[in-house]
């Protein structure tokens, strides 16, 4: 199984998203969809999104168009950016497994290519809807779930988005997915 965390307001998590499965399916794996908090892994390292470091910023939302069209995928720099993502992940883990996926791409859909703030709680709900869906967000259980699921992912390390996890080896970025493919074929 390959363990992929991910916030939805995370560029390169959407494009991983897009990603991921066939990488795994190449292996014989199946992927185990995790969201997590960018705000809660800043808290703890003491950093900030990309785009707010200085002569990074800019940098980054190049390499975001870049990284988009180098693997033929769609990407629209949503506007705002970044957004709390905490409704999302509520939804999220909210869900059955398979509807929770399917929401996660919607989601990520939503906000990369459709310009639509999933930060706005209503807006999150209305892509669930989309889909037939109805997650309860503001359900205790499940803030308390998104809460431990937060917890669980700084606990094994992860700092950032996309970040992966096989068999205990790390793989943080999209820019390591060629040595995830190596990793999955054979260990070195």
């Amino acid at each position: 199984m390959i363990d992929f965390y991910f916030d939805f307001s995370s560029p390169f998590g959407y494009l991983a998203s897009q990603k991921i499965e066939a990488l795994a399916a190449k292996h014989g794996r199946t992927v185990k969809w995790r969201p997590m908090l960018l705000g809660a892994a800043f808290k703890a390292t003491g950093g900030v999104p990309l785009t707010q470091i200085p002569l990074k910023g800019e940098y980054s939302k190049r390499d975001f168009y870049r990284s988009a069209r180098f693997h033929a995928l769609e990407y629209r720099h949503p506007e705002p950016f970044p957004v709390s993502t905490v409704a999302a992940c509520r939804a999220f883990y909210s869900l059955n497994e398979a509807e929770a996926v399917r929401f996660a791409k919607a989601a990520f859909k939503a906000y990369f290519a459709d310009n639509l703030n999933i930060g706005e709680p209503d807006n999150v709900l209305k892509v669930a809807g989309s889909l037939g869906l109805t997650p309860n967000i503001g359900d205790q259980a499940v803030k308390d779930r998104t809460k431990a699921e937060v917890d669980a992912a700084l606990a094994r390390g992860v700092f950032g988005s996309p970040y992966v996890i096989v068999e205990g080896e790390p793989f943080w970025g999209l820019d390591r997915f060629d040595q995830l493919d190596r990793w999955l074929k054979a260990p070195f």
